[in-house]
C-alpha cells in the first residue's frame, strides 16, 4: 500500500517537532559544559554522517528495486524519526 500524502505530511511534522526536542536537549547538554557535552557535539556529528549514508543507501536501493517515491520517503522519515525518538529517550534519562 503506497503511504498518502497526508500521512508524509503528518509524520514529516511529527519528526519535525520531535527533532526540535532533541536538539533543545542536547543544547541544554552542550551549555552545561564538561565531558559530557564533549561527548554529545562528538555523537552528534557521528550520528548524522552514519544515519544519512544509511539512509541514502537505504533509498538508492529502494529506487532501483522499483518502490515508489511514497514509499522511499514513508521510509526514510520513519528510518529519521526512530533515531529522532532515540536520542530523545536517552537524553532525557
Amino acid at each position: 500500500m503506497t503511504p498518502s500524502i497526508m500521512s508524509l505530511f503528518m509524520n514529516s511534522a511529527f519528526l519535525a517537532m520531535e527533532a526540535q526536542q532533541v536538539v533543545w536537549l542536547r543544547m541544554m547538554r552542550v551549555a552545561a559544559g564538561g565531558a559530557s557535552a564533549d561527548r554529545e557535539l562528538s555523537r552528534m556529528a557521528t550520528e548524522k554522517m552514519q544515519a544519512a549514508i544509511q539512509l541514502g543507501t537505504a533509498a538508492t536501493l529502494a529506487a532501483v528495486g522499483g518502490n515508489s517515491s511514497e514509499r522511499i520517503a514513508a521510509n526514510a522519515i520513519r528510518g529519521y524519526r526512530s533515531r529522532v525518538r532515540a536520542n530523545r529517550r536517552r537524553l532525557t534519562k
